[in-house]
């Protein structure tokens, strides 16, 4: 069986309903899924798990200036190599993007440089599109 970690980072509960529901359609899809909070995070969750999905809360000037908050920027920096790992980002928002995922990868950059998946929702609930998304992703190079 596959394992899957979800890191999330929440302000209002919004992204941590995504993550949670991110996990619940990994353990429907078959994969073992844990989802954790960067604050509860220990370097042992990464263990046996083949798949890494990281996502915090989209900071910013309203629709400029996009960005991980601070708190993320420097869990981020602490994460141990993930190279043998599938790698996802997430993020919830208000108004906009901008070049949030940009910005997160530039943060793991030195940690992973194949980030395959960039899922975003503004209610922090996954819909079908998230679903098609998260599917491709999880099957991508296998026959």
């Amino acid at each position: 069986m596959r394992h899957a970690l979800v890191l999330y980072n929440s302000k209002t509960g919004t992204t941590e309903r995504f993550a949670v529901e991110i996990g619940e359609f990994l353990s429907q899809e078959g994969i073992e899924s844990k989802v954790v909070s960067i604050f509860k995070f220990v370097p042992q969750d990464l263990d046996g798990a083949d798949v890494v999905l990281i996502g915090c809360w989209t900071s910013g000037l309203m629709i400029l200036f996009q960005h991980p908050e601070r708190t993320w920027v420097e869990f981020a920096k602490t994460l141990p190599d993930l190279r043998d790992k599938k790698i996802g980002l997430f993020t919830t928002y208000s108004l906009a993007t901008g070049t949030m995922f940009k910005t997160m990868k530039e943060h793991i950059k030195m940690i992973h440089g194949g980030i395959e998946l960039e899922l975003k929702s503004r209610d922090g609930h996954l819909k079908d599109i998230h679903r098609q998304q998260l599917s491709s992703f999880l099957h991508k190079g296998e026959l």
